[in-house]
């Protein structure tokens, strides 16, 4: 699933290319990227979803592949694909969700374009949090390292403006509250096996 994710963020990037530009603002609208107004004015509720998988130039697309390469490929074997992609697609949305609250109900400026994986992305260190709070598994995973980890992946939206450290927070919010009753299910999955 992690190879599919990443396929499906190529090839879309490959489209935007062919259709005038990934840094172009209205490519990248048209293939989905977020953008309050059109959220809250026209309905397009979508762009939540499609955000996560477009990306504004091949750096941005560089880094977050390698990344979901990373994490993905570790969460995935702990928890299967479909229970990985329940954790990556729902950060996303979080992550999508908290941005357009803070656009719309908190008054910022809406007319910033946002995408990228990011934030699903995150979702996956969110996985690792409660990782280092399981007693079963603190043990491999100790909070301080975890917490580096996080703070390294959002170090560098502290002093880029250009990166929605929004998004960011809310995947990672989002993939530690999803991850709670996925690792559960999971384990009572298991027993049942046995």
């Amino acid at each position: 699933m992690t190879y599919i994710l990443i396929a499906v963020n190529v090839l879309v990037f490959l489209a935007e290319t062919a259709a005038g530009g990934s840094e172009d603002i209205g490519v990248a609208i048209r293939f989905g990227a977020y953008a309050a107004p059109l959220v809250k004015d026209e309905g397009e509720w979508y762009r939540l979803f499609t955000a996560m998988f477009v990306h504004f130039g091949p750096e941005h697309l560089g880094s977050n592949m390698i990344s979901l390469f990373a994490l993905g490929s570790f969460v995935e074997k702990i928890f299967g694909k479909i229970r990985f992609l329940v954790i990556y697609l729902f950060s996303g949305l979080a992550g999508n969700l908290l941005v357009c609250y803070m656009d719309i109900m908190g008054g910022r400026d809406t007319a910033a374009v946002s995408a990228g994986a990011s934030g699903a992305i995150c979702g996956l260190l969110g996985v690792f949090i409660v990782f280092a709070l399981l007693p079963q598994m603190k043990g491999m995973f100790p909070m301080k390292r975890v917490l580096i980890a996080i703070l390294l992946m959002l170090a560098p939206g502290l002093s880029d403006g250009s990166i929605n450290m929004t998004a960011h927070i809310g995947g990672l919010i989002g993939g530690f509250l999803i991850t709670w009753p996925v690792y559960f299910s999971t384990n009572a999955l298991r027993r049942r096996r046995h």
